[in-house]
């Protein structure tokens, strides 16, 4: 069987910015074993997958480690893929997903609009373990799929060096580090402490859904800019309305080939 597949750098407008992630263009759908070992052989932060059903296509996402129930960067990749190389006569695609319902616009000069649920994030205590790990003071501490941590600036968000090996226990999937940005609303950097590739996410999609409505309603604004602080780099220009958070980011081909299992 051969799959046609596409590495896509999303949330850049550079080759080699952004966060990579691998597609794949499935006829229909195959054991989750096979999809699982095609993540781990591409060794990729993600692999996205989709079938086409009707008007509709199912997506799913995997780590190399297990399949995740959202993934900002990779269905952003997929929207590109089916834009530019499988339909160009349509402006919207939608997603039937584990996190429901998601849509994909494509606006002027590739740019692409994301709808995606909002999660607002709850605070909680300060988890003793994000003392361990930290360098810097953590000012507070909040929870929605992911641990939200804010600093008191920018420039500590950017030389944090966490220690990892105190976060692998907590019942969350990443650990994200944010402070208000300088020349941006908000910056970040989000950590996965049982990743076996990226342990530091380049731009994190999917932790957006709980940043934007958090730093909207400590900014008092619905439209923000956002900056995730990893190496790689990436930017992400975001709206809160209602229940949906609208995340839009360029995208970048690196790879177009198939692959044959």
């Amino acid at each position: 069987m051969k799959i046609p597949m596409y590495q896509i750098d999303a949330f850049t407008q550079k080759l080699f910015g952004g966060n990579p992630a691998a597609i794949c263009h499935l006829p229909h759908w195959i054991d989750d074993d096979t999809l699982q070992n095609i993540a781990i052989e591409n060794n990729l932060a993600e692999t996205g997958y989709f079938v086409k059903k009707n008007d509709v296509y199912e997506i799913r996402w995997f780590m190399p480690h297990a399949e995740i129930d959202l993934c900002g960067h990779a269905t952003l990749a997929s929207a590109y893929v089916i834009f530019n190389y499988l339909d160009t006569t349509i402006d919207e695609v939608i997603f039937s997903s584990k996190s429901g319902i998601l849509k994909a616009k494509k606006e002027n000069n590739g740019l692409i609009t994301l709808d995606f649920p909002s999660r607002p994030p709850q605070p909680i205590d300060i988890p003793k373990e994000v003392f361990k790990a930290l360098n810097s003071k953590p000012i507070k501490a909040y929870a929605s799929r992911d641990l939200i941590i804010t600093l008191d600036s920018e420039e500590s968000v950017l030389a944090e060096n966490p220690k990892l090996e105190f976060l692998k226990e907590l019942p969350y999937l990443c650990t994200i580090l944010t402070a208000e940005g300088k020349s941006v609303d908000f910056v970040s950097r989000v950590f996965d402490a049982n990743a076996i590739v990226m342990p530091e996410d380049p731009v994190t999609g999917s932790a957006h859904v709980s940043l934007v409505p958090f730093w909207a309603k400590k900014l008092g604004k619905s439209k923000l800019k956002a900056l995730q602080l990893s190496k790689r780099g990436g930017e992400i220009d975001c709206i809160l309305h209602n229940d949906s958070v609208f995340l839009s980011g360029y995208s970048v081909p690196y790879l177009v080939g198939e692959i044959e299992i």
